[in-house]
């Protein structure tokens, strides 16, 4: 532990800022403080909205410095940049060429982490993958610490993390495009446009994801998806052991699917792992879920725990998770699936009738036009709501499928009107599901904010 008690010994009376005053940030304000640092916290919300999280900021020790102009004329030698924060915003290249140190938690979590990391990107389907190979360890008796983008910062327990124990990490591109240090065991789940809102491009999204292999070293293990042509790219840039899962054709190393039944090939050793349909919580893409993970896990983790685990874990919450049944109507919160792949692969592969669903949301400038016929194929009622509501009508009017009422297309202005909508077409055995496609700001602080509310106004249905 010589490396962590350096660092923070390193840390003592040095000014530090942390960028954003969020539940993320907020322990790591209060540890930095505790360890002796000169803290300051900057947030473009007020004092009053950002209520408990300045009391507690400011309670530690920290300097808050808030409003429009946060990220002005900023006295500070390290500056912890949060996730939300562009890498390339005009302020921080400013501090960078002054001579400040510009880095995240996750930089110097991956620096200091004395245990074998697994990490984990994509698309879609990382926080469910992330959460299947930490399930996969602590069945196996492993001690297990799971964080990054699934919402646990890890550097405030570093002290607590022993050599033998494993970080299982989620890894956003945002999180990725400053990284230069890649985990022992790298998961790239699929790519498709996302994000573009945020990164100046496709290819910048794209090559933010593929530092979660691009510096790791010949004893490291990369695990991508041969079905997906963007993450499959990646392979050619695999120092280490390349594994590789596919629900389409036999791998050479890595799990796919021979018709039922999920196979792990091992440079030609083959085990027969359980038929797909054991696994408990649905949906094909939660079958590339698993094989990825197994991938990830394979020689760690035996393959009766994977059973195990396969057959008990319930799925993590907001993604395709249940809410009710009333009057012979099932309701689902998939409020996860903040864009249109997550919604067709997510939501609409997992019903084999048409179902109703509520869409729209924040526009990120992700093209709708793909969704458009995999709605006229599954969804019998849309319901609509937010900025992307025009773009998801427009894809599902023109799509060479549509026909007049197929679907039946409604716009509302909020959730609650939504949910009535949906309740007032839906006919005894139909399924309602919210899958927005679409992120959740404007109206939402976050997806997990958009699916309570959800699942308060469907528990409050008389």
């Amino acid at each position: 532990m010589n490396k962590v008690n350096d660092f923070f010994e390193s840390i003592k009376g040095r000014k530090i800022c942390f960028v954003g005053i969020g539940t993320s940030n907020l322990p790591l304000i209060e540890m930095f403080c505790e360890k002796g640092a000169i803290v300051s916290a900057c947030d473009r919300q007020s004092y009053e909205a950002l209520g408990e999280n300045a009391v507690r900021a400011e309670k530690a020790g920290a300097k808050l410095i808030l409003g429009d102009n946060y990220l002005d004329n900023l006295d500070t030698e390290i500056l912890f940049r949060s996730p939300g924060t562009p890498f390339y915003r005009p302020e921080l290249e400013a501090l960078k060429k002054k001579g400040v140190v510009v880095t995240s938690e996750m930089e110097v979590f991956f620096d200091l982490c004395p245990c074998k990391i697994i990490a984990v990107t994509g698309s879609d389907g990382k926080t469910t993958t992330t959460t299947i190979i930490s399930e996969f360890l602590k069945a196996a008796g492993k001690k297990v610490h799971l964080g990054g983008n699934i919402g646990t910062p890890l550097l405030p327990i570093i002290e607590s993390i022993g050599s033998d124990d494993y970080a299982v990490v989620e890894l956003s591109s945002f999180q990725l495009i400053s990284m230069r240090k890649s985990p022992d065991i790298a998961v790239v789940t699929n790519l498709a446009p996302n994000h573009l809102d945020i990164h100046k491009d496709m290819q910048e999204y794209v090559d933010s994801k593929k530092n979660i292999i691009l510096h790791q070293n010949a004893f490291s293990k990369a695990v991508v998806n041969l079905d997906n042509d963007i993450a499959n790219g990646f392979s050619t840039e695999v120092r280490g052991k390349l594994a590789k899962f596919s629900r389409k054709e036999e791998v050479f190393n890595g799990a796919y699917l021979d018709g039922d039944m999920i196979v792990y090939n091992d440079y030609g050793s083959k085990t027969e792992v359980m038929p797909y349909k054991d696994i408990r919580i649905a949906g094909m893409h939660n079958v590339e879920n698993y094989m990825a993970a197994i991938s990830a896990v394979w020689g760690i983790v035996d393959v009766d725990t994977i059973v195990d685990v396969a057959k008990t874990f319930g799925g993590v919450e907001h993604r395709a998770e249940f809410v009710r049944e009333l009057d012979g109507v099932e309701y689902y919160n998939d409020s996860i699936a903040s864009s249109p792949t997550r919604t067709a692969m997510g939501t609409l592969s997992l019903y084999d009738e048409k179902i109703i669903i509520i869409a729209g949301g924040y526009d990120k400038h992700i093209p709708y036009e793909p969704l458009g016929p995999v709605i006229c194929d599954k969804v019998k009622v849309l319901v609509l709501l937010g900025d992307t509501a025009p773009k998801i009508e427009k894809a599902v009017r023109e799509s060479s499928n549509y026909s007049e009422n197929n679907p039946v297309i409604i716009n509302v202005n909020n959730m609650e009107e939504a949910v009535e909508a949906a309740r007032k077409h839906a006919k005894q055995g139909d399924k309602v599901s919210l899958s927005p496609a679409s992120a959740s700001f404007g109206l939402y602080k976050n997806f997990v904010e958009r699916g309570n509310h959800f699942k308060k106004i469907v528990n409050d249905l008389k």
